[in-house]
C-alpha cells in the first residue's frame, strides 16, 4: 500500500520508520516532512487539505495518517472522509477532546470518567473564588491548543490568580486562553497511555512515561518532552483494567452517543493517586517523544494497526508487541526552550558496535537538509527538539544504556540533553 503521513516531527519520522520496515508498504509520502524523512519516502510541499486529498486520489494513496493535533482540530479528517478517502484520526468534532480543555473536562464529568475537581470559566471573579477553595499547588490551563505549553502549576494562590488573569486577558496564550480551566493538583505519578480506536473497539499500547522538565531530576522549565521510556512497570494489570473499564470504554461509548465516534489515537494523560487512575487530560494524537519509543515495540505490521483502525476493523486485527523496553533521549538545540538557535551541522559517527546497529536508532525531528547541489545534502539542526536517540533492550537499564551510547555518537554545536531519562524506575 501507499501511505501519506501528515506532520514534520520526530513522531511522524518514527511512524514512517516503522512503516518503512513493513512489507505491506510500497511508498511513503510526508507532508511536509522534515530534512530526514526524505530517506524514508518523499516529502510534499502541500498544506491545503483539498489539494492533499487531490494528491491522494491521483497517486493511489491507500491510507493517510495524521500526526499532529493542528490538522485534526482544523478538520482534515472531515475533508478526506467526505471524498471517501481512508484516513487515520478523529473528526474535527471528536478532536475537541484536545482542541478544548473545557469540552474535555465537561465530557469527562458527563460520563463519570474520574478527573480532578475543576471549574471552567471566562470570569476572573469566578476564577478567584474557586482558587480560594483549593490547596496549593493549583493547576491553571488555557482552553485551546498551546503546543503542550498551556498549563501553569501555580505554587501559591497569588500566582494562580495572576496566571488566570494573564490568560483571560490574552497576554499568555492569545485566544487559546480567553477561557480557562482551573483544577485541583493531583499528587501521584504521571503516565501516558495510548489507545488506538476505531470508533467501537480499541487496542491499548504499552504505557509510557514522559519527562517534561528540561533538566535532570525533573527540574527547570516544562518542555514538549525531553525523553520517554516504555513500557513502564508503574502500571500493573489492575490499573490497565481500571483504565479500560472506567476511562476508555465510557469515553468511546459517550463519543458515539454524542454523535462523534472516536477514531484515531486517544492519548490519556493519567495521574495515579493511591493506585487509582485519575485523568489529567486527553489528547487526540501520539505524544512526542512517546511515539518514538512505542513504534519500535510494535511487533505486528504498523500498516495493519493504522489501516484497520481507520476502517473500523480493529476487532479483526491481531496486534502484538515485542517483550522489550525502549528508552528515547531527546537531543535539543542550545537555546531550547527559551529561544531559537543558529542552524548547526549534525555529525553522526560511524557506528561499529553491532549492539547499537541492531538495537538503537535516531528519530529525526527539527532538522533541515541542505541543498545537495551546494552542500552535499548535509543535515542541520534547525528546530528546538532536534532528534531522539532510541535504544531497545530486554530491560529498561539495557535500553537506557544503548540510547545514551547512541547519544555519544551524535554531535552538533550547542547540543543539550538530559542524562537521566527513565531515572524514576532505575
Amino acid at each position: 500500500m501507499n501511505v501519506l503521513i501528515l506532520g514534520s516531527g520526530g513522531r511522524e519520522y518514527s511512524i514512517g520508520l516503522a512503516l518503512s520496515k513493513d512489507d505491506n508498504v510500497e511508498k511513503i509520502y510526508f507532508a511536509p516532512g522534515n530534512g530526514a524523512t526524505d530517506t524514508l519516502g518523499e516529502n510534499l510541499d502541500i498544506a491545503d487539505f483539498s489539494k492533499l486529498a487531490d494528491f491522494v486520489e491521483k497517486n493511489s494513496v491507500d491510507l493517510t495518517i495524521v500526526g499532529p493535533e493542528g490538522p485534526l482540530v482544523e478538520g482534515v479528517v472531515d475533508v478526506f472522509e467526505a471524498r471517501g478517502l481512508t484516513i487515520f484520526g478523529p473528526s474535527a468534532k471528536a478532536a475537541q477532546l484536545e482542541g478544548s480543555k473545557i469540552f474535555m473536562k465537561n465530557f469527562l464529568a458527563r460520563h463519570n470518567v474520574p478527573t480532578a475537581a475543576y471549574i471552567e470559566t471566562d470570569s476572573l471573579q469566578d476564577a478567584y473564588k474557586f482558587i480560594k477553595t483549593l490547596e496549593v499547588p493549583i493547576v491553571v490551563k488555557a482552553d485551546g491548543l498551546c503546543g503542550g505549553k498551556g498549563v501553569i502549576i501555580a505554587q501559591s494562590h497569588d500566582e494562580a490568580k495572576k496566571s488566570a488573569e494573564q490568560m483571560l486577558l490574552g497576554n499568555s496564550f492569545g485566544d487559546a486562553g480567553t477561557s480557562i480551566v482551573i483544577e485541583e493538583f493531583l499528587d501521584g505519578y504521571e503516565l501516558s497511555v495510548f489507545a488506538i480506536c476505531d470508533g467501537k473497539d480499541y487496542v491499548v499500547l504499552p504505557a509510557a512515561q514522559d519527562h517534561k522538565k528540561l533538566l535532570n531530576g525533573d527540574e527547570g522549565l516544562n518542555t514538549g518532552g525531553m525523553g520517554a521510556y516504555a513500557p513502564t512497570p508503574l502500571v500493573n494489570d489492575e490499573i490497565y483494567r481500571k483504565l479500560n473499564e472506567r476511562v476508555i470504554e465510557p469515553t468511546l461509548k459517550g463519543m458515539k452517543e454524542e454523535g462523534m465516534p472516536f477514531t484515531g489515537v486517544l492519548f490519556i494523560g493519567v495521574m495515579v493517586v493511591n493506585d487509582e487512575p485519575i485523568i489529567l487530560e486527553y489528547n487526540v494524537r501520539f505524544g512526542d517523544p512517546e511515539c518514538e519509543v512505542l513504534m519500535p515495540l510494535l511487533k505486528s505490521p504498523a500498516s495493519e494497526l493504522f489501516y484497520k483502525a481507520a476502517t473500523g476493523e480493529l476487532r479483526n486485527a491481531k496486534i502484538e508487541f515485542h517483550d522489550k523496553y525502549a528508552v528515547g533521549v531527546v537531543m535539543a538545540s542550545k537555546g531550547y526552550p527559551y529561544k531559537s538557535s543558529p542552524m548547526a551541522e549534525i555529525i553522526v559517527d560511524d557506528i561499529y558496535h553491532e549492539e547499537l546497529n541492531v538495537n538503537a536508532h535516531i528519530s529525526y525531528a527539527g532538522v533541515t537538509r541542505a541543498d545537495a547541489g551546494t552542500d552535499d545534502g548535509k543535515l542541520y539542526a534547525s528546530g528546538g527538539r532536534v532528534l531522539v536517540c532510541v535504544g531497545v533492550g530486554d530491560s529498561i537499564a539495557q535500553a537506557q544504556k544503548r540510547a545514551y551510547m547512541l547519544v555519544g555518537q551524535v554531535h552538533f554545536v550547542g547540543k543539550q540533553c538530559r542524562t537521566d531519562i527513565a531515572y524514576q524506575v532505575l
